[in-house]
């Protein structure tokens, strides 16, 4: 695999190019997970534009990146810092690239910034019934902590692991 790069989003621009990332993955993989209703009222209320604004805007500091391979974009990450762990709150891959071992460079980046802060782990949800993904994350050293059932409106609920990786 050539350099995958990770450019900071910081611009109106870079904003729409995520949003439009997260409509296509979510369509595509989390269809056959959540249903289409809740994937729709998920990019819509998590996954669009004023809601990436909103993250990475004061008081949330969430920190969003464009995956970009060859100068394509194959995905986007976001993380934040907090009780000196690294939490890994998106990290989304194009399925054309899944299977290329990009989640394992995001993973090795994720270490090596949280290596530079001093923190102890890396932590993120996962949905219980996201086989593919738990898999990814256990051959990738993460190892389910605990269970999370979170409401999220409108009916809807996000069934979790918690997965940690100590750094």
């Amino acid at each position: 695999m050539n350099t995958l790069e990770f450019v900071k989003v910081i611009s109106d621009s870079d904003i729409e190019i995520v949003a439009a990332l997260a409509k296509e993955i979510w369509q595509e993989y989390y269809t056959d997970i959540l249903g289409s209703a809740q994937v729709e009222y998920m990019v819509s209320n998590f996954q669009s534009p004023a809601a990436i604004r909103k993250n990475a805007g004061e008081g949330y500091h969430y920190r969003y990146y464009i995956l970009k391979l060859n100068g394509e974009a194959v995905g986007y990450m976001a993380f934040t810092i907090e009780n000196g762990a690294l939490f890994i709150s998106k990290l989304y891959i194009k399925k054309a690239y899944r299977g290329r071992q990009v989640a394992s460079y995001v993973i090795d980046y994720f270490k090596q910034l949280g290596a530079d802060y001093d923190l102890y782990k890396l932590w993120l949800t996962v949905n219980k019934n996201n086989a593919l993904a738990i898999a990814v994350y256990e051959h990738l050293g993460f190892v389910k902590d605990r269970e999370q059932v979170t409401d999220i409106g409108n009916g809807f609920v996000m069934d979790d692991y918690i997965m940690v990786k100590n750094i």
